[in-house]
Parts: C-alpha cells; structure tokens; sequence
C-alpha cells in the first residue's frame, strides 16, 4: 500500500489528486524512505532535560540515532533508561518548526505507540510564533496523546487560553485503541477556519468548535508545526510513578502528511 501512494504520491505534490480516491492537494510528507537520521531539511530536534513544563525526566537529545532514526521505512523514536543522565532518560523531540508550518489542513500521521507506566507519546502542534504571548495563550493542539498507565485511551485535546489544562477547562475527548502497541493506527485532524474535528483510522470522535470569540478562545489562526515526542514520567505521564524494567520504549511513526483538506 505504501508503494502504491508513493506512487501516486509523486503527482500529488504538484498538482491535485483526483483519482484511486484522492481529491485533496498534499502540501508536505515524510515517508521516511531513507534509512538513518531524520531528513534534515524537514525536521529539527528540541533538546534539553529542563522538564519542558511538565516536569519529564527524559533528556531529549540531538542526532543520537538510539533516540531518532529511520530504518526500513519507519520513523523511530525510542526513549531509553539512563544513568548517564541527571533524570535516567533520554529520547527525542522531533520537530518541524522553521522547516515547514501550517494554517488550516488536514494533517494524519501513521503511528505505533509505546506502552509501560510512565511513557507518555505524543503527536501535536504548536504556533511558529506566539502571536498571543506565551504558552497556552498562542494555542496547542494535540492530535494524539497517550499516558502508559493508563492504557489505550487516547486522547485529542486543544489548549488556548480560555480553555487549557492548568485552570481545569481544557477542551477534548477521548478513544479507546486497544491494540495501540501492537498495530498501525492513523492520528488526524481536519483543521479548518470554523473548526478543529479529530479522527482515529477514519473515525470522528471530537470537535472543536471557533464560537467566533477573540484569540483567548480561538488562536488557531496562524501557522502551527508538528511536534513528534515520547516524554518520560512528568505531571501527566508520570502521575503513577515509571515502571523499571520497561525500557527501551519507542513509538514507530509509518508516515506524516499535510493536505490542504480532508480527502
């Protein structure tokens, strides 16, 4: 199937998809053909063990193929126990932040996902810029997050300032992935000016609704980049300690692509 679309996928870069079921322009993908380090000129790497605001243990390192590498076509980001590090734990944050940004689209990655108390993956997006200010005023949409101990729930969440975690008025939903570990599910958002709608495989299970209030409410009016990540332990995901003898853990990513709109 892979084969096929990257088939097809050498029109749809240029040009419209109007055939075997395609009637959306794709604007950007990775299909992790190349075997090593992630394409430098689509990702880039957060790095630091500071707790990224949440309090995680893992050190996020930069060009360590044990953390980030693509081997046989998959994404491989991997977080590993440590005692080299301060906190135990290193792995990655991939990030497509000043190579490629996005207003509006529809935006599916492909993924495998860790499992163990105290692993906490997850696919999202934060703006190019803080137009609003600071974290959560300029918005974060999460399209896939997972918590180890709590497992196959996954969730779909939106921060802004109005509606965010920290004051207990966050806006999302959840689904249950059952085999989230064991197989391939596709992670997506439709992203649109009146709305944020959110799919596993297909299958629509939240929305996001633009009332139409000022940016407190509604910043997804600007470009957002996608952030690729396995955090260990912190606020969330470490809520019920971190499992030992777990580790190595890694989240498996098949592909990542942008459309202008949902097929």
């Amino acid at each position: 199937m892979k084969l096929l679309y990257n088939y097809l996928l050498i029109g749809c870069l240029s040009s419209f998809c109007v055939h075997q079921g395609f009637s959306q322009k794709l604007v950007w993908a990775d299909e992790f053909d190349k075997d090593g380090h992630p394409e430098s000129s689509k990702w880039s790497y957060d790095v630091g063990d500071h707790g990224w605001g949440n309090k995680e243990l893992q050190y996020y390192s930069k060009n360590e193929l044990n953390n980030a590498r693509v081997e046989n076509g998959i994404l491989i980001i991997e977080a590993h126990a440590d005692q080299s590090q301060p906190k135990g734990y290193t792995s990655a944050r991939l990030v497509t932040k000043g190579k490629a940004g996005w207003k509006y689209g529809y935006i599916e990655v492909r993924a495998k996902l860790p499992e163990g108390v105290g692993t906490w993956p997850a696919i999202w997006m934060l703006p190019d810029q803080n137009t609003y200010g600071g974290w959560p005023k300029s918005g974060e949409i999460d399209i896939m997050e997972h918590v180890g101990y709590d497992p196959g729930k996954v969730h779909g969440t939106v921060h802004t300032e109005a509606f965010n975690h920290s004051i207990g008025t966050q806006k999302g939903a959840q689904l249950m992935v059952s085999d989230f570990q064991n197989e391939f599910h596709v992670y997506a958002i439709d992203w649109k000016e009146e709305s944020l709608d959110f799919f596993i495989d297909g299958k629509h299970y939240f929305t996001f609704e633009n009332t139409g209030g000022d940016s407190k409410e509604w910043p997804f009016d600007q470009p957002f980049h996608i952030i690729l990540n396995i955090a260990v332990g912190g606020n969330w995901g470490g809520a019920k300690g971190v499992a030992g003898d777990i580790w190595p853990q890694r989240m498996e990513v098949d592909y990542v692509r942008v459309f202008d709109k949902k097929p």
